[in-house]
This record gives C-alpha cells, sequence and structure tokens, in this order.
C-alpha cells in the first residue's frame, strides 16, 4: 500500500474520547501510566498489529525485531510528538509517516538502544537529548516486523539533521490532537482481493495511518487508562 492511494470513506472511531486537557498532559502522568520494560504489577504488556481490525490475517511466520522512539517534546503550549515523513524513492514505505526507528542490528544491545540509534541516524537527535520514559506494547506489521515502540521525552533546545535519503521531512504534531474525540478514524481499502481496515489520523494536509496509527491508538489508550 502506498501512502496518497490508501484512503476510502470510513466512519470515525471512538478512539481518543474522554476528557483528558492539554494540562492535564504532564511528564509526572506519562511516566506513571507508561509501561517501563517490565510491565507494573496487575498489567500485562499485549502484542498487537494489524490483525486487530483484520482477524485471520496473520503476520509472516518469520518476524524480524524492529524498534521506533515515539518522541514527546517538552513545548511550552503542551507535548508535541515527532514524526517523520519518508521520502518518495524508498523500495519500503515510500512517502509515509513514520516514528524514526527502524530494524535491530547485530550491535544493538537491546530494543531501546535500536531507536536510539535508528533516530540518530535518521534524524539526527543524540540519545543523549532523549529521557525515556518506558515503552508500549508490541505492534507487529502484515509486512513481517515486530516493533516495540519506546516512548521518551525530548526537551529544547535541539537541533536535528535529517538524514535526506531516507527522510523528506521532520515535523510535529500536539500530543492532545491525538487524545481527542474523533482523532482517530477506521479507513477501509481493498488490498489484494480483501477488504483490509486500518487506523488512519487525519491532520492538516496529511494522513498518519498503518502501523504509526495503530502504534498512537496504543498511546491514547494507554494516556486515557484504557489499558
Amino acid at each position: 500500500m502506498e501512502h496518497g492511494h490508501i484512503l476510502s470513506s470510513g466512519a470515525s472511531d471512538e478512539q481518543g474520547n474522554g476528557d483528558l486537557t492539554v494540562g492535564d498532559i504532564t511528564k509526572e502522568r506519562i511516566r506513571s501510566l507508561i509501561p517501563r520494560f517490565a510491565a507494573a504489577p496487575g498489567r500485562t504488556l499485549s502484542i498487537r498489529g494489524d490483525h486487530d481490525l483484520n482477524p485471520g490475517t496473520g503476520a509472516p511466520a518469520q518476524l524480524r525485531h524492529a524498534a521506533v522512539l515515539v518522541p514527546l517534546v517538552e513545548r511550552p503550549d503542551g507535548m508535541t510528538v515527532i514524526f517523520t515523513q519518508r521520502t518518495a524513492h524508498l523500495a519500503a514505505h515510500a512517502g509515509q509517516i513514520s516514528f524514526p526507528g527502524g530494524g535491530m542490528e547485530p550491535t544493538d544491545q537491546d530494543a531501546l538502544a535500536c531507536a536510539l540509534r535508528e533516530t540518530s541516524e535518521e534524524i539526527g537527535l543524540a540519545p543523549e537529548r532523549v529521557e525515556v520514559a518506558g515503552r508500549l506494547d508490541t505492534y507487529v506489521t502484515r509486512t513481517g516486523f515486530e516493533i516495540t515502540p519506546i516512548v521518551g521525552f525530548v526537551r529544547p533546545p535541539f537541533i536535528l539533521n535529517p538524514d535526506p535519503f531516507e527522510v523528506a521531512e521532520v515535523f510535529e504534531v500536539p500530543l492532545d490532537f491525538f487524545l481527542k474525540p474523533g482523532a482517530a478514524r477506521k479507513e477501509t481499502r481493498q488490498f489484494q482481493g480483501t477488504q483490509r481496515y486500518f487506523y488512519v489520523f487525519p491532520y492538516e494536509h496529511r494522513y498518519i495511518w498503518g502501523a504509526t496509527a495503530g502504534m498512537l491508538v496504543n498511546l491514547v489508550d494507554v494516556l486515557h487508562g484504557r489499558c
């Protein structure tokens, strides 16, 4: 599926319902709700993925481990989330909006090391600028990736130096946008003869969809205390 050709009419989803305001989303609240790398007592980490909206569709037997950083920037008017838009010439996921991250390498000690390394390589954000909060649920994609999303705080000022081969643009979206009622929608399209469903967050002229949107839904659930 290619960015710009995936959208069809779809009903609004209920994700994001609640009464959280910008002032509610503090570092302390996020720290208390985001699971650390071992789940807190009474909680478990789940495996989410493309199959959540498409029962009966499984991932390939062989999964490649990957990690992304969910960077929350501490702005005076409220936290924002950093995203990248991939360049149009890439062989995989060209033009799509994503979190910085990628596949684990043999030199990566763990998912955290992978997420920080990939973020540094992709957008030039130094690891020491990231204060790690914890992680979200594992996300499995139909294309064969098992992704660990790492949530971290980024305090300005910082300088980014995006890799021009991989990254067309780096931009920020207010975190409270994702928490608003109806922010997430379910969209559908035909893919290889099968009706596929996926989450979309339409923001201004952009469409954040697929695995990135699925991980955002997880973040919204966590911040609303639904999981």
